[in-house]
């Protein structure tokens, strides 16, 4: 019982509501998501089960896929509807003006994190000093906008869909989008459609969640995979470096159908591979 599932997380449960209700399904205390969702967002959220847990940098490092709804004329201290209103003023846009800056977002863009967030700064998540009050420089990250889509405008709110790379936070760039309009707005709905190449018709109710829906982790990986015999299968099972014969900077083994190894190039010895995750 070792690999991921794809949930459709509902509307007002927090990824971790998800995590365990999960634990209790499958009766494993060894489950973790790849990737939070707000409580506001719905959509996919994968879930590791297991042996797969090791596999979580892999997959959190995938695109992603949202159609965002932003309300405008409203601002609020978390980005989005569900926090205290700051200021409120009628607002309007037209579509020429909405998809030229939406394009302009498109490639590589300095995002500012938004307050309320996990991220840490000196040790403390940045939502305790929200909550504290308390004054904080908030850190600026590199991410990358691959696409982006004007899908509706409405007299006050529009959607867009976007596919932007990991750590990508939509509040902030919807801020950020409303800045550029001159308006403000907030974000009102979210929802992930694509994680990597799990979609959201991949995904399952989180009442479906049982042991059947484990999709295993030969088939989640995206790189080469080679089958071993016997006597590499003892090699790898015991952490022994092999040699480089292969092309590849990160290789998959096999052994009876099932995953057991990943490889990587060892960078201080070039004719060599070494573990980066064994499961066996």
């Amino acid at each position: 019982m070792d690999g991921i599932i794809i949930i459709n997380k509902k509307k007002n449960m927090t990824s971790r509501d998800v995590v365990n209700i999960a634990v209790k399904r499958l009766n494993t205390k060894k489950i973790g998501h790849t990737g939070t969702l707000d409580p506001l967002a719905t959509g996919v959220l994968v879930l590791a089960v297991n042996k797969a847990l090791k596999l979580v940098d892999d997959i959190t490092s995938e695109n992603k896929e949202y159609i965002a709804e932003v309300k405008l004329g409203i601002k609020t201290d978390t980005l989005d509807i569900t926090g205290n209103i700051l200021e409120e003023k009628k607002e309007k846009v037209t579509k020429e003006e909405l998809i030229k800056v939406l394009n302009s977002f498109i490639g590589k863009y300095n995002m500012t994190v938004p307050i309320y967030s996990a991220v840490k700064v000196k040790g403390k998540k940045l939502y305790e000093y929200a909550r504290e009050g308390k004054e904080v420089d908030l850190p600026v990250k590199e991410v990358y906008i691959n696409s982006i889509e004007l899908l509706d405008l409405n007299d006050d709110t529009f959607t867009f869909k976007c596919d932007v790379s990991k750590g990508t936070y939509i509040r902030s760039l919807i801020n950020d989008i409303c800045n550029k309009l001159g308006v403000i707005g907030t974000m009102s709905a979210l929802e992930r459609i694509r994680q990597g190449k799990y979609n959201i018709e991949k995904a399952i109710d989180i009442d479906d969640i049982k042991e059947d829906k484990i999709i295993p982790m030969e088939d989640v990986i995206e790189i080469p995979k080679i089958e071993v015999d016997e006597y590499l299968y003892n090699r790898i099972k015991n952490g022994n470096k092999l040699e480089n014969r292969y092309t590849q900077e990160k290789i998959a083994f096999i052994y009876n159908g099932k995953l057991i190894g990943i490889y990587i190039v060892d960078n201080l010895d070039n004719t060599k591979i070494k573990p980066k995750n064994i499961f066996v």
